[in-house]
């Protein structure tokens, strides 16, 4: 079969119990990764009718597997995205870096905004894509493809780090992008009926974006600090609910 000789290249590091590893791991690692995405993907189509969330969330996401798979295809040009382009200030910066800062910026933007219009509810004139747009299917999914694109970038350059097997990418790739999609609507859901877990995923979002510029800046974060600070966050106001919710069963018993 011509597809099978085709595809067996591929495939024969099948027989490594290290490779299998190193696809757990990746997997591992491309889910967690992907953790930042989802928080943006929950809050934005949030924003969209009712009847067309779900609808956005699978198109967004599966239109992101799609390109995410593309980039896998052009990974020697991904790679040497990582190639200097001029110093500024003792810091050689790449079209990697130039991508990181500006989707930083765009989560600042994005999240200051949307935090503005929370806090601010008589303010019609501003919302989280501007003033003049109306948040629609197509916006939503373009904004989920824009930064979808920062993310995948720098998580497939840290897929060549790890190991050399395309195949292994794909998979990882597709993997942690099926996760995505079966947690989006759950996640989405939680987060539109906890008003409070808005505000903190939006403080996630700002403390990613000044993380990805940072890093682009060249003064990289430990991932494991942000997701430590995350996770804190997010104890911490899953006992403030918890304590909510009790308050509002006794004050309801009392009555």
């Amino acid at each position: 079969m011509p597809i099978i000789d085709f595809l067996a290249p591929h495939f024969v590091w099948t027989g490594d119990p290290t490779a299998w590893i190193a696809l757990l791991t990746l997997v591992v690692l491309e889910i967690v990764l992907g953790i930042d995405n989802l928080i943006f993907i929950s809050i934005l189509t949030n924003k969209l009718p009712e009847h067309q969330r779900a609808r956005a969330r699978r198109l967004g996401i599966g239109a992101a597997l799609i390109m995410r798979l593309l980039l896998l295809a052009t990974i020697s040009f991904i790679v040497q995205l990582t190639t200097p382009l001029f110093t500024l200030f003792d810091h050689p910066f790449s079209w990697r870096d130039i991508i990181l800062i500006a989707g930083g910026l765009f989560l600042v933007w994005k999240a200051t905004k949307e935090i503005h219009h929370s806090v601010d509810h008589d303010d019609d004139k501003e919302n989280m894509i501007g003033q003049t747009l109306q948040l629609s299917m197509g916006g939503a999914i373009f904004q989920i493809l824009l930064l979808d694109l920062v993310f995948s970038i720098d998580s497939i350059i840290t897929a060549v780090g790890m190991t050399d097997e395309i195949a292994i990418m794909y998979i990882a790739v597709i993997c942690a992008v099926t996760v995505m999609l079966l947690a989006a609507t759950p996640l989405a859901n939680f987060i539109a009926k906890n008003p409070t877990i808005v505000m903190l995923a939006l403080g996630f979002l700002l403390m990613i974006g000044m993380t990805l510029i940072a890093d682009g800046m060249g003064f990289h974060v430990p991932k494991g600090y942000i997701y430590a600070a995350m996770g804190f966050s997010a104890l911490v106001e899953g006992l403030n609910m918890l304590a909510r919710r009790k308050k509002k069963k006794d004050s309801g018993g009392a009555h």
